[in-house]
């Protein structure tokens, strides 16, 4: 929806622009630094115009690529951090089915559950 309403909003300034264009024919005098030329001013409004949509769309063009780009390094690194996760998960759960099986007690284990989580380890394991 949101695409529709900037077409319309173009359409809209294309219509406006050629209007005014339409309406102001006489010629000017431009100043290129290097010389005056005498040229309508329909094609100065619509020069600009185009000049100005170029730009615009060169940084929209820009922008979309940055983006795509920084999407699929996110997607990489989910997929990584995902995987690690896992592996680390099944290693978790060995590491819990074999500290079961010890002869520790288990307030040594809550103790040391405790002591990991306050160094930041949030799974609570060693």
């Amino acid at each position: 929806m949101k695409m529709q309403w900037a077409l319309i909003a173009g359409l809209v300034f294309a219509l406006l622009t050629g209007i005014f264009a339409v309406i102001n024919v006489d010629s000017v005098q431009v100043n290129l630094l290097f010389n005056t030329v005498q040229i309508p001013l329909i094609l100065l409004i619509l020069g600009c115009t185009l000049i100005g949509g170029i730009i615009v769309g060169s940084y929209g063009i820009y922008r979309q690529y940055r983006l795509q780009r920084e999407n699929k390094q996110l997607k990489l690194r989910v997929s990584e951090l995902e995987s690690s996760t896992t592996s680390h998960s099944s290693l978790n759960s060995f590491n819990t089915m074999d500290s079961h099986d010890s002869s520790e007690p288990d307030s040594l284990l809550e103790k040391d559950s405790i002591q990991s989580q306050r160094k930041g380890n949030p799974t609570g394991t060693l």
